[in-house]
């Protein structure tokens, strides 16, 4: 099954599949104009899903929310209920000022596995079935009624993200927002900037200010939190493209292909090429 709507005047898509044999995604290729988050549903067993090449568990009744510029297969597709949609149909960012931290589940610079207890599912499982009827209702509210439901299933599953994610009632909403500000920040400028003075100015906070917050949630600092993230790009463009290692300097913002290549091989123990050589094949899709 696949379900889907397109808003004529913004171009928004909202996307439902269920039981596709071929579902996948593939940025850098195939689907590099179909900018679409994803919200998958493990409906069946203990599968392996593989997201930019890296090999996850997927347990079963699980939330995985993928973002738009993420690669990712399953094991086995057809036990995925996934809803897809863009930034035209609904913006994370936009929206936050009526949902609280709704940018969470896209916004917090890690992969997320929410597990579903049994309350959760069956509200999950109603709301999926609203959104099969509506998604087959043809009428002048059809989109509206999508963007309510939308909405509702980002809250539903935010909140279960937060009770796992953030266990500690000493890190307070504000706190968590500016966390998480910082990490979406980074995913818009991390090719050109990466300093942490870059990123404190923008959020009016001193870097020190910053380096505390990210000691009392994440292991990483601020500095890591950016260079990982140019990491995990580089190894995008070196997995899913032709680029050379010298465009892929420029392109993430370094001056110097033999600086970057000492960065790259830093946080992974190889070089450029070494990684090229050694990743493994990834499927090509239909």
């Amino acid at each position: 099954m696949k379900l889907t709507i397109t808003d004529p005047k913004t171009g928004g898509d909202l996307l439902l599949l269920s039981g596709e044999q071929d579902f996948d995604r593939l940025f850098y290729t195939r689907d590099q104009d179909k900018k679409y988050f994803t919200i998958a549903w493990n409906h069946g067993e203990k599968q392996t899903v593989t997201i930019d090449g890296a090999a996850h568990d997927f347990m079963p009744h699980t939330i995985l929310p993928l973002m738009f510029n993420q690669s990712f297969y399953f094991e086995h597709p057809a036990d995925i209920v996934a809803w897809q949609f863009n930034r035209e149909f609904y913006c994370i960012v936009d929206h936050d000022a009526e949902v609280s931290c709704v940018g969470f589940l896209f916004g917090m610079g890690d992969t997320l596995f929410i597990n579903l207890d049994d309350p959760a599912q069956h509200k999950l499982q109603l709301l999926l079935n609203i959104f099969i009827e509506e998604l087959n209702t043809k009428d002048h509210i059809q989109n509206d009624m999508l963007l309510m439901l939308l909405k509702r299933l980002i809250i539903v599953i935010t909140r279960l993200a937060r009770s796992k994610y953030i266990p500690d009632p000493k890190l307070h909403d504000d706190r968590l927002d500016l966390f998480r500000k910082f990490n979406l920040l980074v995913e818009g400028h991390y090719r050109s900037e990466h300093s942490v003075n870059y990123y404190a100015q923008r959020l009016n906070k001193s870097p020190k200010t910053l380096s505390n917050l990210f000691a009392l949630y994440n292991e990483k600092s601020p500095l890591q939190i950016i260079q990982c993230r140019i990491v995990i790009e580089a190894k995008r463009l070196l997995y899913y493209t032709n680029k050379s290692a010298k465009q892929i300097t420029y392109e993430l913002g370094f001056e110097d292909p033999a600086y970057f290549t000492n960065f790259f091989k830093r946080h992974t123990s190889l070089s450029p090429l070494e990684f090229r050589n050694n990743k493994v094949p990834a499927p090509l899709g239909k």
